[in-house]
């Protein structure tokens, strides 16, 4: 199942040449580079989130849960929900710098500490440190540049049909059976942020970029 979109986490992201104009600022007159505001954060976030497989669906504002630290517990209320295919459940606050001393978990985030709710959902701090880590940040953005590149109904038959044959396909491949796109590798990158393909976002894009179909989010009505 792919994961929903709550909000459109492809038009949150926040402009890259923005932030790198600032860090070249910074570099040319010494000042330190300007930390990532938090929304800009919750962007990239949404974006990783869009991208992961692993991710069946994304809840902004669960309920307040009960965490566990040590012998300590917590009631909290997380940032977010994912639901996701490879652990129960994952408690999720991103978190900008400049707050991170004031978290009421800090002492457990920076001690490394696992965080566990009573039913068992993990609890996570997502920070700029581990949400722009590369080389899945740039990956991240990459794809999310091709989000407005169309995709005519033939070749997406093509793309999927293909990759239904193969299993999994070299990114290259896929773009050459791509016929109407002046970009054939934006076209499949653009499905991928439609979730109807996954690529691993946790490497950079290359020639031999892995891509897969996603499960549709729900049964083929005529059961093909």
């Amino acid at each position: 199942m792919s994961a929903p979109r709550p909000h459109d986490s492809a038009l949150l992201l926040d402009r890259p040449g923005t932030r790198r104009s600032a860090v070249r600022h910074a570099r040319r007159t010494g000042a330190p580079a300007l930390a990532a505001p938090r929304m800009a954060l919750v962007a990239d976030f949404l974006a990783i989130a869009a991208l992961d497989p692993a991710v069946e669906a994304l809840r902004p504002g669960p309920a307040p849960a009960r965490l566990l630290v040590g012998d300590e517990s917590v009631e909290h209320a997380a940032d977010f929900e994912q639901t996701r295919t490879d652990e129960p459940g994952l408690l999720v606050d991103v978190v900008a710098e400049a707050d991170l001393a004031r978290h009421p978990l800090r002492v457990a985030y920076v001690a490394g500490e696992t965080v566990v709710a009573e039913d068992g959902r993990r609890f996570v701090i997502e920070s700029a440190a581990s949400l722009r880590a590369e080389p899945r940040i740039s990956t991240v953005r990459l794809v999310m540049a091709c989000r407005r590149t169309f995709v005519s109904a033939g070749d997406r038959v093509r793309i999927l049909h293909y990759l239904d044959e193969c299993g999994t396909g070299r990114l290259v491949e896929c773009a050459a059976v791509v016929q109407n796109a002046p970009d054939g590798v934006a076209a499949v990158l653009a499905l991928a942020v439609e979730g109807l393909l996954a690529i691993d976002i946790g490497r950079p894009i290359l020639p031999e970029t892995p891509v897969r179909r996603r499960p549709l989010p729900a049964a083929d009505p005529f059961g093909f």
